[in-house]
């Protein structure tokens, strides 16, 4: 992770257009409950095509779900949702390295003890400098600092309070609430950094920690980073206009999702001298570390590294393949576009996903010479 990452041809990297989801197709009824199985649930709250006010300000959020009840919508909001499956693994390899820095987390299934109607996956790469107690403390404490400070595990009636507002159909749309969810991301990681900043005093220990890391709530993916790992999308164009597409010859459109956070860069080059801190020529804060973001790292909080995330929100549809993360280890020697290649190619063998991820591991360390620590975990979405 010290070392200079060598570039590659960059993929594209993602934009609000890029993360917009297409408009949700509505889907035939479900015979058994007659329930509209769209991906967003929806409470019925009319019949027919007419128009039917919403209660006002006055009126909770929860009034409203419990008189739609009463009109017959329940159903249709207790099922859970099983429009796709997610298969994940992680492999690891310390490279060069004398010793294995980074740390991993892979639940598909991460509720904890936070009781909720909405699934919840969480994965995440911590890459370790300087030792691995920063890493593995987030490890620990990160994902349960995120549900503490309310990561959503139900759908709500948006903007309710804002304004009355109508829906044609007789249908009222509940979602997941987006801000609430980044903010209780962002607050996880806040906390988490403040208590290892006191364990790292108590402990007399300095190192520190950058972070790659995805929840997947319901239908919502978010990704959150500090420091240079990072995560890259594989989505399929979209179709021609016959609607046509055969996978086997259509190569994956590959989306770099996080960015970033080195104290060579002007933003954050500019938060550093602003603090005290000075960026060397050789690009790094104080002439030492590199990265301007990251958990821990004691001594060069006073000079402007932060744990603030940047945190990216989209919907899974049909066009999300697959998704990677990776330590710099593994973009030092792999470019977004080709990783997203060589897990394409190996997917279409019909490998399962834990070989995948240990081959592409394989490939950077023992093929590429990746010097560093390299882990990767690969995430595959497949239609239930």
């Amino acid at each position: 992770m010290e070392k200079p990452n060598q570039k590659h041809a960059a993929a594209e990297s993602f934009s609000s257009e890029d993360l917009i989801s297409p408009p949700v197709k509505k889907a035939k009824k479900s015979e058994e409950t007659g329930c509209d199985n769209t991906k967003d649930p929806r409470i019925p709250i009319g019949t027919g095509d007419e128009k039917q006010e919403i209660p006002g300000v006055e009126e909770s959020v929860a009034a409203v779900v419990n008189r739609a009840a009463e009109e017959g919508g329940s159903s249709c909001i207790s099922e859970e949702k099983k429009g796709f499956v997610i298969e994940a693994d992680v492999a690891e390899d310390k490279g060069a390295r004398h010793a294995m820095e980074d740390v991993s987390v892979v639940l598909p299934d991460a509720s904890l003890d936070f009781p909720g109607k909405l699934r919840c996956a969480h994965f995440a790469i911590y890459d370790g400098h300087g030792g691995r107690l920063a890493a593995e403390f987030a490890k620990k404490h990160l994902h349960l600092n995120v549900f503490s400070a309310g990561l959503p595990r139900e759908l709500v009636l948006l903007h309710l309070l804002s304004r009355p507002f109508l829906y044609s159909n007789g249908w009222l749309l509940l979602q997941m609430d987006v801000k609430v969810a980044k903010k209780a991301i962002l607050d996880g990681f806040r906390k988490t950094d403040e208590l290892l900043l006191q364990e790292s005093v108590s402990g007399g220990w300095q190192d520190g920690a950058t972070a790659v890391c995805v929840w997947i709530v319901d239908q919502k993916v978010f990704i959150a980073n500090i420091g240079d790992a990072k995560a890259v999308l594989a989505r399929t164009s979209p179709a021609d206009e016959s609607g046509n597409h055969t996978e086997a010859c259509t190569p994956l459109k590959s989306i770099v999702l996080t960015r970033e956070h080195k104290a060579i860069y002007p933003q954050e080059r500019s938060r550093i001298q602003k603090s005290g801190g000075v960026v060397s020529s050789n690009g790094r804060l104080q002439g030492r570390l590199e990265v301007s973001r990251a958990f821990g790292d004691r001594q060069f909080k006073k000079f402007g590294v932060i744990a603030t995330p940047d945190i990216h929100a989209f919907e899974l549809t049909e066009r999300e393949n697959f998704m990677i993360l990776g330590c710099d280890g593994l973009w030092e020697v792999f470019g977004p576009s080709d990783a997203v290649g060589f897990v394409q190619k190996l997917l279409k063998e019909g490998l399962p996903v834990s070989t995948i991820s240990r081959r592409l591991v394989k490939e950077a360390v023992k093929e590429r010479r990746c010097k560093d620590n390299c882990t990767a975990i690969v995430i595959v979405f497949k239609r239930g």
